[in-house]
């Protein structure tokens, strides 16, 4: 890949950013739901606020991929994976990897110690690379979004 890669924390300067890549593929192959609103138009309110983090991948200074940290409460989970976006352009590149071992450090950093994840079988791409991090299929869970078909955990202890 040309040019340089790197991860920061999220400010109020990346929150169009951070909207419009979750827009972008969510209604590329889903449709936005109640969650998807709450949590892009107020990242602060909803992640950050409750101890979640977002990291943004700037690729020669320009944002091109995030993803969110989500504190969670959900069985037995510390924190979501979620609302994780690569721009079109730069898809392909290994953004997605490096920001999902981003995420997971940050996890491990704040002390959890699993993290879980809610995806789609027809987004086979990012299932692939969410294999690759490390994550499996949970049977059997269930989701608050209409879009989610598999729900996958990773265990930060093994």
């Amino acid at each position: 890949m040309n040019g340089s890669v790197k991860i920061v924390p999220f400010s109020e300067a990346y929150s169009g950013t951070f909207k419009a890549l979750n827009e972008e593929w969510i209604t590329k192959y889903f449709k936005m739901e109640e969650m998807d609103q709450i949590s892009l138009n107020h990242p602060q309110e909803y992640i950050l606020d409750k101890g979640g983090y977002i990291a943004v991948a700037l690729l020669d200074e320009e944002p091109v991929g995030v993803c969110a940290l989500i504190k969670s409460k959900h069985g037995g989970f510390d924190y979501e994976l979620a609302k994780m976006g690569v721009s079109p352009n730069t898809q392909g590149k290994g953004i997605g990897k490096l920001l999902g071992k981003h995420i997971i450090e940050k996890a491990k950093s704040l002390g959890a110690k699993r993290i879980y994840l809610e995806s789609n079988r027809v987004l086979k791409p990012a299932i692939g690379l969410y294999r690759k991090l490390g994550f499996t299929e949970i049977v059997g869970a269930t989701s608050p979004y209409e879009r989610s078909d598999i729900q996958m955990e990773l265990d930060l202890l093994a």
